[in-house]
Parts: C-alpha cells; structure tokens; sequence
C-alpha cells in the first residue's frame, strides 16, 4: 500500500529537513502530528516481505542488470565482499555469549556477520539467479539453525536482536521466493525458540537496543506468520519512537516509555545523555554519538518500511520524525557550521553509518519530500555498504527506488 501525504506533506512544504538553525526557529516550525491510528497485523502476510518487498527486489534486478547506476556499483560492492564470499564457512556456537563492549565475544561477531552474509547471499541470488548464493545462504542458515540454543551475558538482548534483523530478511528471500530449503521449519523453530524470549519484553536501555529489538521481532513475525509476535513489536514501536525522536509538539520535554520512570526533567536530561535543550529532530543519544543514534534511526525506517509492504502504512504516523531524525543529524554529519554552544556541549561524535537510504527513499522517492542535508549525505556516501551489525547493501536494495 503506497504511503499518502496526509500529514508530511503539510508539514514538509515550506520546511527542508535538516535545516534548524537553532532552538528559536525549531520552535516556530513544528508540524502537526497524525493522529496515532489502530494498527494490528496484516489478516494475511506479504512475502517476501522483510525490508524489500518482490516489486522492490524486482526493481533492483532489472537495473543490475541494465548496468544502471547508483545500482551496479552497490551490486559490486555487495558482490566482492567477504559477505559474499562462496567459500565462506559458518561458524555456529550452541551459546553466544556477548560482554559489554565485546567482553567477552564469544560468536557475537561470528553469528551477525554470518547473518549478514546469509542475507547477502540471498540478495545476490535474486539479482544474478546464480544458485550457488542461494545453497551458501541456507548452508549458513541451517548451521545456525542446527546449533544455537542461547545467548548469554550482558549485551544478549542486542546480539540477539542485531543477528536476528538480518536473518529474517535472507530466509524470506529463500524461502517464497527460491524454495528449495529442507530445514526451513528447524530456522523457524530457532528463531521462535531461541531469538523471540530474549527481545519480547523489550528493553530500558539506551533507545537503540529497544528499536533494534522491535525490527527483529517485526521481521520475524512476518517470517513465522506469527501475528502475536508481530503485534508485540508495533505496540513497542508505539512507545519507543516517540521518546526516542523529539519533535516540538511534544512539549516542552521529550515523551518517555513508561516503564522507565523517567518522571523528572532531571532524569530525562540524564537519560537524554545531558542535553536539556531540546529541538525538533534531537534524538535520546544525539550527544551520546551519532554511531549508536544511526542504529536508532535504521531500526525505525525498516519497521516502517516493513510495515508498509505489509499492507497497513506507519508512514502517516511516524514518517514525520524519521524524516527530521534524518534531517537533523545528517545537517550536522556534514560538519558544514560550528556545532551552536546548546547542542552537546558544542561538540558532536560524528560517524552515522550507512542508515539514510530506506528513509530517504521512503519520504524523498515516494512522497517527493525536499530533504537537503539528507540527500546531499545520503547521495555523498553511495553506495551505502554495511556496519557489519545489521546493516547492509542499502543503496543497492533502495536507492531511488520507488515501489
């Protein structure tokens, strides 16, 4: 279902993304917000339908294959990298066990690139039909599938939620649309089993492991068809976007999940990494570093991607702060200006990864939503590669892609 303006398209015609200069001009340009609507599952499930859509994936082929750019370029980098690689062998663990800060990492690295790689391999199969990438995508996912029982230790919610963002969109792919898989009833009990209890409460930390966790849970509600999964990861969604995006109609401080009791300004500077002016497009870890506030930015325009290919479009709803997330950080990502003395102390940890393609495509190519900074940055970085987490070939699946 094609998102409809509705809302952004108002609240975009006399206003660029990106273009705040300070607090004073964020507070006189606040759009109005959609009215938040009932969403639940689909009555039937799109497949495949995880990140890209067959209309999408459709697109990307033909221009591959056209020779047509920013296209084959990403096709290459996708193809000559070590993700790609046909003489890749997995490297599954019963237990993952995944410290603070990678202490310890013990299959952490070695399942979410094993991941990626699975899902690279099923991209390639879709663009070229060479079925040696299709047989290397489910050698890897069936050695997961026939090894890992858990993970443990500190960081396991957001292990389990970066491998399993990136396992659901390969097993789509091979699954509906390639077929021959054996053991894709033993991935769906992996999946069922061992990712969804540890995301399924979701989590309190920084926003980014939470949004994280929800792209997970979408993606694999949609894989095992699994309604009450998916369902759990929208009402997350619901909560989490809005306290983590701040737009200046939400007041004079930034939403909060509740089961955070965050309940004083105090404790919302605190957990807003001690920004206490807030401006339309500020995220909760902007002046954390913009590495980790991509990783929230990504997790948000994949589920609303998801969604709509899903067949009941977020867009309306939520578009508005992606679209100013987007706007905000990528103005200063292009570290044009001096960092103004009220944001972060008056310094910026740049880094936002290869994260603008899905949204920018989502509002610019489909909703023709004017996004300066976000086009100037999204275009400078072509093709988009991957941040070996849950992130890949981004400008190769989306790029200017408007199905």
């Amino acid at each position: 279902m094609r998102a409809k303006p509705l809302v952004l398209a108002a609240a975009c015609a006399a206003l660029v993304a990106g273009t705040l200069s300070s607090p004073a001009v964020a507070a006189s340009t606040a759009a109005p917000k959609a009215e938040p609507s009932a969403v639940n599952a689909p009555a039937a499930f799109t497949h495949p339908g995880v990140g890209s859509s067959q209309a999408q994936l459709d697109f990307v082929r033909a221009k591959v294959q056209a020779g047509a750019q920013p296209w084959t370029n990403a096709f290459n980098q996708a193809k000559n990298s070590a993700y790609a690689s046909l003489s890749r062998t997995p490297k599954p663990r019963a237990v993952v066990e995944c410290g603070p800060y990678s202490d310890p990492n013990l299959g952490c690295t070695d399942e979410r690139e094993d991941a990626i790689a699975a899902y690279t391999d099923a991209l390639l199969w879709y663009i070229t039909r060479d079925d040696r990438y299709a047989q290397k995508a489910i050698q890897l996912m069936d050695a997961w599938s026939a090894t890992i029982r858990d993970h443990t230790n500190s960081n396991a919610p957001l292990q389990t939620a970066w491998a399993s963002s990136s396992w659901p969109k390969a097993a789509e792919i091979i699954k509906h649309v390639y077929g021959n898989w054996p053991n894709s009833g033993r991935f769906a009990t992996m999946l069922r089993n061992v990712y969804v209890p540890e995301m399924i409460n979701g989590s309190n930390s920084n926003g980014n492991w939470e949004l994280s966790m929800i792209e997970a849970l979408q993606g694999i509600g949609v894989f095992l068809e699994d309604k009450t999964v998916y369902d759990k990861a929208i009402a997350l969604y619901r909560l989490r976007v809005p306290a983590y995006v701040y737009l200046e109609s939400d007041g004079a401080l930034p939403k909060t999940v509740p089961s955070q009791n965050l309940n004083t300004r105090d404790k919302i500077v605190s957990y807003w990494q001690g920004q206490g002016t807030f401006v339309t497009g500020l995220t909760q870890e902007t002046c954390r570093d913009f590495t980790h506030t991509g990783y929230g930015i990504s997790s948000i325009s994949h589920v609303l991607e998801t969604s709509r290919i899903q067949g009941i479009d977020l867009y309306p709803e939520f578009g508005e702060r992606l679209r100013q997330a987007l706007g905000f950080q990528s103005r200063w990502e292009r570290n044009l200006e001096p960092v103004p003395s009220w944001l972060c102390k008056g310094a910026v940890n740049r880094g936002l990864g290869p994260i603008t393609e899905v949204g920018y495509n989502a509002l610019h190519t489909r909703l023709g939503i004017a996004m300066a900074n976000t086009q100037a940055l999204t275009e400078s970085r072509r093709p988009a590669g991957s941040n070996n987490l849950f992130v890949a070939w981004e400008t190769l699946t989306h790029a200017e892609n408007p199905s």
